[in-house]
């Protein structure tokens, strides 16, 4: 009797610490999604009345959206770079899209851009990498665009595509940065036509949905990232909805194809969602949905943000996130804690229970703030871009937000601009010269920053 009593009582205890063991034990399944080129306010939860994104807005109510979550760069590459390995773009010197390139530079400017990778070097270790590592299948949807000069048909260097950097298959990721057309066939090398004049975001949608079917159907927890080309240019949408949109009066700036293309993406977003409640996985899949920089400002109305893509303001760099995690993340809630693309990685290890002890990141893990159980540790949040964007506008600089204030440092005559962000989210009023002291400390901060990850400089142009 008295060894069943210590054998039931053995069993009672193990139970519980089962009971007790959080569910992300059993190794959730993870699917990052990441638009091209969606702004911070080009979703109707967002507060963009004038948008129609209703799938995208039910996933904000049943998780956590993020009020100030920013992307590691005002450019694609830089900040997709910044996702795989947990690095800033400073350190791994990929600073611009790719490739970088002299035509990019205005004439009459005082600086050259500082040198950079074409490529995401395979010495580097990725997410998928790891996940692999750690019995996950692994699946690559969309765009790469970080395997060097595209050729033809968007091939690039082989050696850097998603397949050298842990997953198990790619479809359409290359060297390219926007897609020839949204419609079959698409023109790219390893996107093959399936059926003339489908839309990209739904055969993307599709060919997800697929992946993740097979790998429910092995019982194998999978990472998968859509990487969507969409909303980038070209502006290509259904005429169904480019004709809904056409004759609004009320989208002000807001072009209307941009519009037609933010709905359809929203709905390719529906299948997708109503696929994991079908699938009997949407409670055991950490879903991710955010943007790789902000909106091409000759598409899109981004106000109140200044200015747009490929600038360090905030409508270059602050983007929409939504996390939907059941039995982890609170239905309904929001976080304006600042949050950053390379925290990605270490999350995603958490959430998988895998020790990253080891893994050198410069990212946080964000699990506590899903679960509202803790805070970060860090201070302020970084970005580095010494590099000209495609429209030759944007100023060389660097900038670093410590709580609600914001500091730009410009490289071109040393100047550096201070905003308070919790009270000019539109960036309209420098405080540098009424806050010296605090623009000092935020710029000390911000170079020695620049020094401890290595981060190329641009160099001073002989003018003739």
């Amino acid at each position: 009797m008295m060894r069943i009593l210590i054998a039931l009582i053995c069993c009672c205890l193990f139970l519980d610490r089962l009971a007790a063991e959080p569910a992300h034990e059993q190794k959730p399944n993870i699917l990052f999604i990441m638009i091209d080129d969606l702004g911070w306010m080009d979703l109707r939860c967002q507060g963009n009345k004038r948008l129609t994104t209703p799938h995208i807005d039910r996933l904000a109510k049943q998780g956590m959206r993020f009020t100030d979550a920013y992307a590691a760069a005002p450019v694609c590459s830089p900040t997709r770079a910044a996702v795989l390995t947990g690095l800033s773009p400073a350190t791994l010197q990929i600073t611009n899209h790719i490739p970088d390139q002299k035509r990019f530079v205005p004439k009459d400017s005082k600086l050259l851009p500082a040198k950079m990778h074409n490529f995401l070097d395979t010495r580097y270790q990725t997410v998928a990498e790891m996940l692999k590592q750690n019995g996950y299948a692994t699946g690559f949807f969309g765009k790469w665009h970080l395997a060097g000069n595209r050729k033809k048909q968007g091939m690039g260097d082989l050696r850097y595509y998603p397949e050298k950097h842990g997953f198990d298959i790619n479809l359409g990721g290359c060297a390219v940065g926007g897609p020839f057309s949204f419609f079959d066939p698409y023109n790219l090398h390893n996107l093959p036509p399936r059926k003339k004049g489908e839309y990209m975001p739904d055969r993307f949608a599709d060919e997800l949905i697929g992946f993740m079917k097979k790998q429910v159907a092995s019982d194998k927890p999978f990472l998968a990232f859509l990487w969507n080309y969409t909303v980038h240019w070209p502006m290509e949408a259904p005429e169904k909805y480019l004709a809904k949109y056409k004759d609004r009066k009320d989208l002000g700036k807001l072009d209307f194809r941009y519009a037609a293309m933010i709905e359809t993406m929203d709905l390719s977003m529906g299948k997708i969602f109503a696929a994991l409640d079908e699938l009997k996985i949407a409670d055991d899949t950490l879903v991710v949905f955010t943007s790789d920089n902000g909106a091409y400002g000759g598409v899109s109305d981004l106000k109140p943000l200044r200015a747009a893509k490929g600038y360090l303001y905030e409508g270059g760099i602050r983007v929409p996130l939504i996390v939907r995690w059941p039995g982890h993340v609170k239905a309904g809630k929001t976080c304006d804690t600042p949050v950053i693309s390379m925290d990605f990685l270490p999350t995603f290890l958490a959430a998988a229970n895998i020790d990253s002890g080891r893994v050198k990141t410069e990212g946080e893990n964000l699990l506590p703030l899903f679960d509202q159980s803790g805070t970060l540790k860090r201070k302020s949040i970084y970005f580095h871009y010494p590099n000209f964007a495609f429209h030759k506008q944007n100023r060389l600089g660097s900038a670093v937000r410590t709580g609600q204030f914001k500091l730009i440092e410009r490289f071109d005559d040393n100047s550096v601009e201070l905003y308070d962000l919790k009270n000019d989210i539109g960036e309209t009023k420098n405080l540098a010269k009424q806050k010296p002291d605090l623009a000092r400390r935020m710029l000390t901060d911000l170079r020695a920053w620049r020094k401890q990850t290595g981060a190329a400089m641009p160099t001073k142009r002989e003018l003739k």
